[in-house]
């Protein structure tokens, strides 16, 4: 490389160029970018950041890269790395639907949890709207992408003095998780889960072999990479069939299909949108559980022993992705058998996967068998959540786990709970016109709240208010839904009907709860004609929405009915076991007007 190229790649990386982009330009490899400026000695250099406008002297320990100054003469690094003992924490990123806030948590305790075992924290972050992101959070706080190039370089000028004792990349959710490969190519540390049981959890073909080998059952499932492979696969495992590439976040391009023709158009679709690119790499097809109930699981482990810290029960019924689902801590109806088979395969596998800091399990129960969906060897999206419930700082003890302590050491014992919890998904519906809120295995909530009290129902009642759904106790309630949820829907109507509601309904729905001796109306679908139950809704004459549906035709004709209780603020399910938790919610606020308020530490002392 000459001279004059050497300052033209120098050139492009002070305007903010990744070596990726780069290459990308060049039509050559990444890696030869890196070899280049490695050769060449073009490497960033570190500036604080001056947040006081040079008014007082930029805080020490708030960084930032750049490729200042010239090759032979770049400018000073202000970055000093000290003689401490020191582990480099990696951030969640930009918030984003399947990346949120709860992974923030995670890192800003770790955090803490360094500092109280005398370890420096080191945190590399980009997103300035986060916690981990102040200044007095961690002793060094980077401000840079997590992409691998950043972060190495990091990481290599910080091991330039004292002893840096490893990477956590298990509290960020997928994003870090995904550079654990460089950095160990990189000879870079990394604390915690071994990057091979990682690997394990991941690949198809090794889990299913482990879970063969702990006799745990999972849906069946296979792996595509033609379309001729996928459709030859769907019809072996049958249908309906769960089908996503394997290599997207938040459950994007996830779904639930009940056909050969359907998985024709899905495959198709989703080949355009990747630009041709949807089997670069696998794509999942798993047999779906129709009707079964999804529970979560939060364990810690140091590699021999395993705590349990959180069994989550969804409200929505398996098939709708865990970030969108409501869920409940303690399980509100599941058996004790149940309970008992989840604690034995969760431990089971925490072992088997040597599991050093936090573990997420994803089980189905369907006629009363337990399958396992997924597990995911890091910290989850619901670790604020049963850490607040339980009253144990989860993300803290993984943390310490991580650094060499047993979890003997903390004497954990699982508190017995006067008060239920209940997670709520918060969705951005309002601020996206013509997107359809009825939920699926694609991720769509942007947030979640968090309901507690000494029952069920007033714990639901207190999420949805959370959540900025404020429930009736009286009016008129419209309930359309699908034949296999007819049953429940009586169940829902003859507790609202005695809570003195009106009810609405369209014909098939009607005729179900009317031969039931309920009192019910018959409404047009908007496809009747008018008057419709659009027009009953526009009309302030509806007052709660339960709508759940199937079939593409189905979903397409009461599109009009969702999107109008969003834009009329109306309290809405597309769930039928949704709907029924709603009913006990109400019926809490009806038998008692005023919800009482306690703060956690009360909840859990």
């Amino acid at each position: 490389m000459s001279d004059s190229l050497a300052q033209k790649l120098h050139y492009y990386k002070k305007l903010g160029m990744s070596d990726a982009r780069i290459a990308q330009i060049a039509g050559i490899k990444p890696g030869d970018i890196k070899n280049l400026r490695n050769k060449h000695n073009i490497k960033p250099v570190f500036k604080k950041v001056d947040s006081c406008a040079a008014e007082f002297e930029a805080h020490a320990n708030y960084m930032y890269s750049c490729y200042e100054g010239s090759i032979d003469n770049p400018a000073e690094c202000e970055s000093i790395a000290s003689d401490n003992k020191k582990v480099v924490i990696l951030g969640g990123g930009p918030n984003r639907i399947g990346q949120g806030i709860e992974f923030d948590y995670a890192c800003v305790h770790a955090s803490f949890a360094l500092k109280e075992v005398g370890i420096e924290s080191i945190m590399i972050n980009c997103n300035p709207e986060t916690v981990s992101t102040d200044y007095d959070t961690s002793d060094r706080l980077y401000f840079e992408p997590l992409t691998a190039e950043d972060v190495i370089e990091v990481i290599k000028k910080e091991q330039s003095s004292g002893e840096l004792l490893g990477v956590i990349v298990q509290f960020g959710g997928q994003t870090p998780l995904k550079l654990a490969h460089a950095l160990q190519d990189a000879n870079i540390p990394i604390i915690g889960t071994k990057l091979d049981s990682i690997d394990l959890a991941e690949d198809r073909d090794r889990f299913r072999k482990l879970l063969e080998e702990l006799k745990i059952k999972q849906p069946e499932s296979a792996i595509a990479n033609t379309p001729d492979e996928a459709i030859s696969q769907a019809n072996n495992i049958g249908y309906p069939i769960l089908a996503r590439p394997s290599y997207v976040l938040g459950g994007r391009a996830m779904a639930i299909i009940d056909n050969e023709a359907a998985l024709k158009m899905y495959l198709e679709r989703f080949d355009k949108e990747f630009n041709g690119h949807l089997f670069d790499n696998p794509v999942l097809i798993d047999s779906y559980l129709q009707g079964a109930t999804e529970v979560d699981v939060d364990a810690l482990s140091d590699g021999k022993e395993v705590f349990v810290a959180g069994i989550m029960q969804h409200i929505e019924e398996a098939g709708i992705h865990s970030g969108d689902s409501a869920c409940t801590l303690p399980p509100y109806s599941l058996s004790a058998e149940a309970v008992e088979k989840i604690k034995s395969h969760t431990t089971k596998l925490a072992l088997a996967l040597n599991v050093v800091g936090l573990m997420n399990v994803q089980y189905a129960i369907k006629d009363g068998e337990v399958y396992v969906i997924e597990v995911n060897p890091r910290a989850s999206r619901t670790v604020p959540f049963v850490a607040k419930t339980i009253g144990i700082p989860v993300a803290k003890i993984a943390t310490k786990l991580m650094c060499g302590y047993k979890l003997s050491e903390f004497n954990l014992t699982y508190p017995e709970l006067q008060h239920i919890a209940v997670k709520e998904a918060v969705f951005p519906f309002a601020r996206f016109p013509g997107v359809d809120v009825i939920l699926g295995p694609e991720m769509k909530s942007t947030g979640e709240a968090m309901g507690i009290d000494k029952d069920f129902g007033s714990a639901y009642a207190k999420a949805q208010i959370s959540s900025g759904n404020i429930l009736p106790t009286e009016g008129t309630v419209f309930i359309s839904v699908k034949n296999s949820d007819k049953d429940k829907a009586i169940e829902a109507a003859k507790h609202l009907d005695k809570l003195g509601f009106n009810i609405i309904a369209t014909r098939g729905t009607a005729k179900a709860i009317d031969e039931a001796d309920i009192k019910v109306t018959k409404i047009n679908k908007v496809r009747e004609g008018r008057p419709h139950i659009v027009d009953a809704m526009l009309n302030g004459e509806v007052n709660l929405v339960i709508n759940t549906t199937e079939g593409a035709q189905a979903i397409m004709d009461s599109f009009s009915i969702r999107s109008t209780a969003v834009n009329q603020k109306i309290p809405y399910t597309t769930t039928i076991t949704g709907g029924i938790a709603i009913v006990k919610a109400i019926e809490s606020l009806t038998a008692n007007t005023t919800l009482a308020v306690k703060t956690m530490q009360e909840h859990n002392n």
